[in-house]
C-alpha cells in the first residue's frame, strides 16, 4: 500500500473460484469503474501485433487460429505448465500494466476511486501500482466446487490453475483487506458495502489532509 494522492487505486484479487469477479460486479453496480485485467490481457494477446509475434516465436503458430486465440492450445500447452506461464506472463504483463495505468488516469477524470480486478496481483508483482489491495478468499473445496460446477472446468484443470497461483495464506499476509467468501451472495454484497464505506472514509480523510497542506 502506498497512498500517494486523494484519488484511490484499489486492486481486487483472489485465487481461482474465490468470487472476486462477483465481488467486482457488485462494485460496478454501485457505479464505480472496474478495470478487468483478464479482459485487457485477452485483448492484447489477440490484437497487439508485437505480443502475437513474441507468443508465436515462443510457443508456435498453433497459439492462434487465423487471427483468433487458440484457447484450447494455450490452456493445455501454456497455462497448465508453470514455466510457460512465467514466459507468457513476461510477454503480456508489461503491456497490461501500462494499459491499466492509462485507463486509471482516464477514469480519475470523473471518479475518485478506481478498481482493478486482477487474479495475479502478487504473481505479476503489481501491488505497488495500487494504494490498497483487497483479497477475496475462500476455502479450497469451495473454490473447486465453484470452478467446476456446470462443466466450467475439469477438476484437473482447476488443480493446475490453482497450483500456478500463490497460496491464499501468503496473499493474506500482504493484502490490506481480506474478505472471506464461503457464504451467500447476500453476505458478499454486504462485504462490498463495507469496503465501499471504508474507502469513502479513506478518500475523505485524504482530501481533508490535502486541503490542509
Amino acid at each position: 500500500m502506498s497512498l500517494k494522492s486523494n484519488k484511490l487505486k484499489i486492486a481486487i484479487t483472489g485465487n481461482i473460484g474465490s468470487g472476486k469477479s462477483a465481488f467486482c460486479n457488485f462494485i460496478s453496480e454501485k457505479g464505480y469503474p472496474v478495470i478487468k485485467a483478464d479482459d485487457l490481457s485477452k485483448d492484447i494477446l489477440k490484437n497487439d501485433k508485437e505480443v502475437k509475434e513474441k507468443v508465436i516465436k515462443e510457443f508456435g503458430k498453433e497459439s492462434f487460429i487465423i487471427d483468433e486465440i487458440n484457447k484450447k492450445f494455450l490452456a493445455e500447452k501454456v497455462f497448465s505448465i508453470p514455466v510457460n506461464v512465467i514466459k507468457i506472463n513476461s510477454i503480456l504483463h508489461p503491456k497490461v500494466k501500462k494499459k491499466i495505468g492509462t485507463l486509471t488516469k482516464e477514469y480519475f477524470k470523473e471518479h475518485n476511486i478506481v478498481f482493478t480486478e486482477a487474479a495475479l496481483i502478487y504473481e505479476a508483482e503489481m501491488e505497488s501500482m495500487f494504494d490498497y489491495v483487497v483479497l477475496i478468499s475462500a476455502d479450497y473445496e469451495v473454490r473447486k466446487m465453484r470452478s467446476t460446477e456446470k462443466g466450467k472446468l475439469s477438476q484437473e484443470d482447476f488443480r493446475k490453475r490453482n497450483k500456478n497461483q500463490i497460496k491464499d495464506e501468503e496473499k493474506k499476509k500482504q493484502a490490506d483487506f481480506v474478505f472471506e467468501n464461503n457464504g451467500s451472495i447476500k453476505e458478499l454484497k454486504e462485504k462490498v458495502n463495507l469496503l465501499i464505506t471504508i474507502l469513502i472514509g479513506l478518500d475523505s480523510s485524504a482530501r481533508a489532509s490535502s486541503s490542509r497542506e
